[in-house]
């Protein structure tokens, strides 16, 4: 028997929570890594273009550090932002999943699809932002862009002095195994009912909906979606920007 109450696919609408709420001690001193120049912007800018580029994102939601709320929202105000999307910004907690708690939290109620994106993946082309939301809205409940490794990855045990030699313990086979990227896409009662239950930390939102026993799905990532988190990131990022303003004229 169908639900006659839930919405069509055309009437799902979809917000974006993006946590930007942690300092990216990888990255050095200075700005917390949201708020790091790439190509003269704010990496938190260029995340939150990659998802309003896509025209399914009515909502991006964006979890501040807890003491730069204002300065945040001074940042959007600053730059030319997609007219057609609502921009919401709310103090972030201690933790990632703290902060995502709250980008929820402020969600309004007419929102049927969340979209969970690292303020340090900048550069996330819109065919995967809409690939996720496409693969929700067709009945998915949880679903993460994804690479096969391109490395062969070993086990081991960790030392338990900095810089000792490591024993492998096993090597997993390689053709199983994918490199997971954002945005993560969600059910929306689905991924809060998981905030509500799943405690401890957590490295992403989908692995709470595992451990709810919930069946997460993979779509393909891209390899311009990588996480901005060392130096020689944000040297590949640019490398990418000017790529894309010499094939885009943009």
């Amino acid at each position: 028997m169908s639900d006659d109450s839930r919405p069509s696919h055309a009437e799902l609408r979809t917000a974006v929570v993006i946590p930007a709420a942690g300092r990216g001690v990888r990255l050095g001193p200075g700005a917390p890594k949201a708020l790091r120049a790439l190509n003269g912007t704010p990496m938190l800018i260029h995340a939150v273009r990659a998802m309003a580029a896509s025209r399914a994102v009515s909502l991006v939601v964006v979890v501040a550090p807890p003491d730069g709320a204002g300065e945040v929202k001074s940042l959007l105000d600053a730059h030319a932002l997609p007219e057609r999307t609502d921009f919401l910004v709310v103090p972030g907690g201690r933790e990632r999943q703290d902060s995502v708690k709250l980008g929820l939290d402020a969600l309004p109620p007419d929102y049927d699809i969340v979209l969970v994106h690292d303020a340090a993946r900048p550069l996330v082309p819109v065919d995967t932002v809409d690939a996720v939301i496409e693969a929700v809205r067709e009945g998915a409940t949880a679903v993460v862009p994804a690479l096969p490794l391109a490395d062969t990855v070993k086990e081991v045990e960790p030392a338990r002095v900095p810089g000792e030699p490591e024993p492998v313990v096993a090597t997993p086979e390689r053709s199983r195994l994918r490199a997971v990227q954002t945005p993560q896409g969600f059910d929306r009662a689905t991924l809060i009912r998981a905030h509500e239950t799943v405690t401890g930390n957590v490295t992403d939102d989908a692995s709470m909906i595992e451990q709810l026993g919930g069946t997460v799905v993979v779509v393909p990532g891209h390899e311009e979606a990588f996480k901005v988190t060392r130096p020689l990131d944000l040297v590949l990022a640019e490398a990418v920007l000017a790529r894309r303003r010499l094939n885009d004229g943009f």
